[in-house]
């Protein structure tokens, strides 16, 4: 049966005035948007409207920024160690505009149950009625991957007041996809691999990049991946053991990233003597024998392809000192058979590498220099921007060429703007002045620069020695 209810209290109210409907439109249109979302205290769960981002935080030793620096990206992700709140940072927490109050749950589904620790300056409510919320997504390359990925989200949820029972947080990372391809775009330390330290355990471009070194060297069999795990491990320890390189064994450090690039390096190299070496080898096996001990540090005679009593005697001490023979009346003693040959191509395969991981340590060395010297560029950099940072790119840009040093003030002005341009055309960055990121510091302009005023220091050192620093 359906129920008519009928008014107590029956009357026509006045009909509104049009200019004044027109007058209320016009202030609720002009008033402040937060207004307008000022939500009403409530006691119960209900559902409200989301606009979701994501964020990280950062940690030193990263393959990518999103603003091309660590301290950019500290300062842009809110350092990342603690919400508003001082809580630690954990999975499950969430900035939330101020009418939230610390400790609101609020459930997202298809993501989780989430806490409310932390706030943003572009975390409010908006006056579409919809609400502004940014999830923590994790530590590092990680974290980064997984915050570019997860981009803008709408979702409406569910909130439950400070006041009423409280669901458990719950969020698995893993329900959240890393791709490594996102970081591809802020690679800034593409030539910098010293710098990176990708550990066990952990997903990541660093990790890719330390696993496709390893599969080059042929050390891991499957393809690169992202994950630091078990596989990779094994394949990394043994590289450490085959080349004596003494360094921790579950992260990557300058030192081992050296010797990395120093075996890659080395697959350059030409391949000494292939044949055995006694009186009878011919002059040109004979000649690369004695290149090879010279290199080593046994041969100081001439490189004339003769079998005599010096290439005797410089073989015979490889062989004492690698417990090959004992005396000169040993069998095979002055001579390179099967074993003496393996000996010697593991000694300069490990000389080769070393000498090519100096090189890499002097060149990060420097990199470390100009960065304690505060002459690094930290991050990218475009119009509008102002102040050391744009004074050291054009202090740089000055060096190369591209700037007029007396025009150095630090303002990213159309000046730099073009000086940038003619440095992306020179350099191959981008072909025309219309094309994408013309003129503007991005990852690729950066890595450029970088690895330019490296070198430059770099020749300097190998000419003059650390002293010209």
């Amino acid at each position: 049966m359906k129920t008519k209810i009928t008014p107590l209290y029956k009357r026509d109210l006045p009909k509104f005035p049009l200019h004044l409907k027109a007058v209320m439109l016009a202030v609720a249109v002009i008033l402040p948007y937060q207004t307008l979302g000022n939500p009403m205290v409530r006691n119960e769960p209900y559902e409200q409207e989301f606009l979701i981002t994501a964020y990280y935080s950062p940690l030193p030793g990263q393959c990518c920024y999103v603003k091309g620096g660590l301290e950019a990206d500290k300062v842009l992700n809110g350092q990342g160690i603690a919400g508003a709140d001082q809580t630690p940072v954990y999975p499950g927490m969430i900035a939330a505009p101020s009418s939230y109050p610390f400790g609101t749950k609020i459930r997202l589904p298809g993501l989780g149950t989430f806490a409310v620790h932390d706030r943003g300056g572009a975390i409010n409510e908006l006056g579409n009625g919809k609400h502004r919320l940014d999830i923590w997504a994790g530590y590092g390359e990680e974290g980064l991957a997984r915050a570019l990925a997860f981009g803008l989200q709408r979702v409406k949820g569910t909130v439950y007041p400070t006041t009423f029972a409280q669901p458990e947080t719950h969020v698995v990372f893993e329900d959240m996809p890393a791709p490594i391809d996102e970081l591809k775009m802020y690679f800034v330390e593409k030539d910098n691999f010293l710098a990176m330290r990708p550990k066990e355990g952990e997903r990541g471009l660093s990790v890719y990049l330390l696993q496709d070194h390893l599969q080059t060297i042929g050390y891991l069999k499957h393809r690169p991946t992202g994950f630091f795990g078990p596989q990779t491990s094994r394949a990394f320890h043994a590289f450490l053991r085959d080349f004596r390189v003494d360094a921790p064994t579950n992260v990557l450090s300058e030192k081992s990233a050296a010797f990395v690039l120093g075996a890659r390096s080395r697959l350059k190299a030409r391949v000494p003597f292939t044949e055995y070496i006694d009186p009878k080898a011919s002059a040109d096996a004979i000649a690369e024998a004695q290149r090879m001990l010279r290199f080593l540090g046994y041969y100081k005679g001439r490189t004339n392809g003769e079998y005599d009593d010096n290439l005797f005697a410089s073989i015979l001490k490889f062989q004492q000192d690698h417990a090959l023979v004992g005396t000169a009346s040993d069998t095979g003693a002055g001579r390179i058979g099967p074993m003496t040959s393996r000996a010697l191509r593991g000694k300069w395969n490990r000389q080769i590498v070393e000498n090519h991981a100096d090189r890499h340590l002097d060149r990060y060395a420097i990199d470390q220099y100009i960065e304690e010297r505060g002459q690094r560029i930290a991050h990218f950099l475009g119009d509008g921007y102002s102040g050391k940072q744009v004074r050291l790119l054009q202090a740089e840009l000055a060096a190369l060429g591209f700037f007029p040093e007396q025009k150095i003030n630090g303002v990213y002005g159309p000046l730099t703007e073009v000086s940038v341009m003619r440095y992306q055309l020179d350099r191959g960055l981008i072909s025309s002045r219309s094309d994408t990121g013309a003129g503007y510091v991005g990852p690729a302009t950066l890595r450029t620069l970088r690895k330019d005023q490296r070198n430059i220091l770099y020749r300097l050192v190998r000419a003059e020695g650390w002293r010209a620093l």
